[in-house]
């Protein structure tokens, strides 16, 4: 996300980190939701603890729908702020750093946002929201704007290009969602960026900044009726629009894959998985509490266990779940010295094959479970961590008592659910494994 303006030098940190203080520890906030009247969705969550409002406004407009322009949604979600209405973007920064205001925006493979977080006294507030309104239905797209944001974009790929961390993630999601639209690359290529002309970005904005194609995640000191005017005010000059069409779904793997691409550095990047599950997946609580155990907890899964503790072949190994509309990755990661490449991946195959057919202890369950839910807390512990849930919740439509429900469900999960679900789901005979640096690596298998 990039973050632009000045951040409330006028409060406290321990008012930065507050919010929400007055819910219950382990339930999640109350949430209130409608549609505007023009389409767009909203979810609501009134927090008076402290004088101040998130808003976060996300777009169904990612790089999954780039088509044959790849970095188009990046491009336009970075042109934004460049300038809207009246303004250049040092007066939009000007507008905002006089008031306290923090302005975010950024897009992925799903979806792209603007966010702001302001103070609640008249002036801030009416300042803050007006330049929303405006940035989101009234961008500039002027042509020097674009050619800076152009240079920049194409800057940021050749830099990428010298590490071997984003050449092996870039080379994963090629391997694993080939022709489906999650492979684009979020930030395009060289020939993409020189190719985009303003009327492509212009014609991105109309199509999929629109009211029938976002949601509004409000958090902060206001009642009912004031939220429901702010969400007017910040569609009232979108278009309706059209919803876009639903993405197809992701072809599961056929067969193992493995590519080595050479890389000058002391260390190899291995990354390794197949298409793991989607937002509102059945299976979502049973993959997640499952990978915490294998994976996803530090330095106690057993990935480390087995990669770090003992035979010591990567500071750090991990895996994790990435849900997304459609079925995200399943990964598993490790950096290593070029000598030890292939012992790591022997052993990191051997760890996952074992937790599938083996499945977690009960006490690796039982502490995974109190990990997850006793850190629960944090995670809506404020409002800006708040405001990105009911974003989320509201873009993958999920229920609305998903925070309320969450430990309640993690702590339902079996050892006999997790053992049946990644038997089922994980197939290590078809996963895609990348290796960047100058290892030696063995041919795959089969």
């Amino acid at each position: 996300m990039r973050v632009i303006s000045s951040f409330f030098r006028s409060l406290p940190v321990l008012l930065l980190l507050g919010g929400l203080l007055h819910q219950p520890v382990l339930a999640g906030p109350e949430i209130q939701s409608w549609n505007t009247s023009n389409g767009a969705r909203v979810l609501f969550v009134a927090a008076s603890g402290l004088p101040m409002v998130d808003v976060r406004v996300v777009f169904d407009a990612g790089s999954a729908q780039d088509g044959s322009s790849p970095g188009l949604a990046d491009l336009t979600n970075s042109l934004l702020n460049a300038g809207a209405g009246d303004w250049n973007a040092d007066q939009i920064a000007e507008r905002l750093e006089d008031v306290g205001a923090e302005l975010g925006l950024g897009s992925e493979r799903d979806m792209a946002w603007v966010s702001i977080r302001t103070l609640t006294e008249e002036q801030a507030f009416d300042r803050s929201m007006e330049t929303l309104a405006t940035i989101l239905a009234r961008p500039n797209f002027a042509t020097d704007d674009l050619e800076r944001m152009r240079k920049s974009m194409q800057t940021a790929l050749r830099l990428g290009e010298q590490k071997p961390g984003t050449v092996a993630q870039k080379a994963f999601y090629r391997a694993l969602f080939r022709d489906h639209p999650y492979a684009i690359p979020s930030d395009g290529t060289q020939e993409s960026l020189a190719a985009i002309t303003r009327e492509q970005v212009v014609a991105f904005h109309q199509r999929y900044y629109v009211a029938a194609n976002a949601v509004i995640a409000i958090v902060g000191a206001l009642e009912r009726v004031q939220a429901e005017r702010l969400a007017e005010q910040l569609t009232g000059g979108l278009a309706t629009g059209q919803p876009v069409p639903e993405l197809p779904q992701v072809a599961p793997l056929q067969q193992m894959q493995q590519q080595h691409l050479h890389f000058p550095s002391s260390q190899s990047h291995i990354l390794m998985g197949q298409p793991g599950m989607q937002r509102g997946d059945p299976d979502y609580f049973v993959l997640y509490v499952g990978n915490h155990i294998l994976g996803g907890s530090g330095l106690v899964s057993q990935l480390s266990e087995e990669v770090r503790e003992k035979r010591g072949l990567s500071y750090s190994v991990y895996s994790y779940f990435s849900p997304m509309r459609r079925n995200g990755p399943f990964l598993v990661g490790a950096q290593t010295q070029n000598s030890k490449v292939q012992q790591a991946i022997d052993v990191m195959r051997a760890t996952l094959r074992n937790f599938i057919e083996q499945g977690p202890t009960q006490d690796e369950l039982d502490a995974a479970k109190q990990n997850i839910t006793g850190g629960f807390p944090l995670r809506i512990s404020s409002n800006s961590r708040i405001v990105e849930y009911l974003a989320m919740m509201g873009f993958y439509r999920l229920p609305l008592d998903y925070l309320d429900r969450f430990v309640e469900r993690v702590n339902a999960v079996t050892r006999e659910q997790i053992h049946e679900a990644f038997q089922r789901r994980l197939n290590l005979d078809r996963f895609v494994t990348v290796v960047v640096g100058d290892g030696q690596v063995a041919p795959p298998e089969g």
